[in-house]
């Protein structure tokens, strides 16, 4: 991820069409073409009591120790329960019309197109479990006082060299969120099982201001949960991210299973509860 405020909007970065962008681009248009296959292999996973119906009300009256969440964010009986999946870096930058790709490979494979074929996945595999998603755009005019159960930010790391140690994921919330139990509870829920899925390293510890403060946190609903995941580095990660997007989709969908369903998660090195 790299954040778009603090660069000019305007610039455009170098691209190219070498074979092997080509191959990558044209791997990752069939593997968004999956959604719909993967949507009915989701909803295999959902526990017998996700009933999507029955789960608006119980966490409207906050069962099973969790907290409960606000009327105004359930939508009306019979539509589902809302979540928001935003492709990072899609859509244009506001008032240029340029679109910025973020972290951008020499041989023009950017952070956009691991981003995009991901959030395809995850919003087929949500809407087969029987979610009302919202496709959103990094700059879309919805996120302004967007209501849902939770809303979640699709990204990836630098493809520049940066170590050995440079391989893994993030996530993390915001940190002047005014419903700080939920919104560490979704974080929790979504490294416990992005990391049991993928097998990646959890890096807590290199979680920057630019997560933290991410501007969509403060563009939504203060109500509305939100977390924004790092999905791997572009360089050492590379392989994972272009042929396993399926793998990152499952942990992120299974993330937000846990957190609706309130079921048991831990972060690295602590006991589930």
């Amino acid at each position: 991820m790299e954040r778009v405020p603090e660069r000019n909007p305007l610039s455009r970065p170098r691209r190219t069409t070498s074979p092997v962008a080509r191959h990558v681009f044209r791997h990752l248009g069939v593997t968004a073409g999956l959604a719909a296959l993967l949507a009915t292999v989701f909803t295999a996973w959902t526990p017998a009591s996700l009933n999507p119906g029955e789960l608006a009300a119980r966490l409207l009256a906050g069962s099973d120790g969790g907290a409960a969440v606000p009327a105004a964010l359930v939508p009306e009986q019979g539509t589902g329960l809302r979540i928001g999946i935003v492709a990072g870096h899609s859509g244009p930058y506001p008032g240029t019309g340029v679109v910025d790709p973020g972290a951008t490979c020499p041989d023009g494979l950017t952070e956009l197109l691991v981003n995009q074929a991901v959030a395809d996945l995850v919003a087929g595999g949500l809407e087969g479990a029987g979610f009302q998603v919202d496709r959103l755009q990094e700059w879309d005019e919805r996120l302004a006082g967007y209501r849902g159960v939770a809303l979640i930010s699709i990204h990836a790391d630098s493809c520049e060299w940066i170590n050995d140690q440079a391989t893994g994921f993030k996530v993390a919330a915001s940190v002047d969120s005014s419903i700080p139990d939920r919104a560490q509870r979704l974080v929790t829920c979504l490294v416990d099982r992005y990391g049991r899925d993928t097998g990646l390293v959890f890096h807590q510890g290199s979680i920057t201001r630019d997560m933290t403060e991410y501007h969509s946190f403060n563009e939504i609903h203060s109500q509305t949960p939100a977390a924004i995941i790092e999905t791997g580095f572009l360089n050492l990660d590379r392989k994972f991210l272009t042929e396993k997007p399926e793998l990152a989709a499952r942990g992120i969908v299974e993330g937000v299973l846990c957190f609706v369903n309130n079921e048991p998660a831990s972060l690295p090195g602590q006991e589930a509860p």
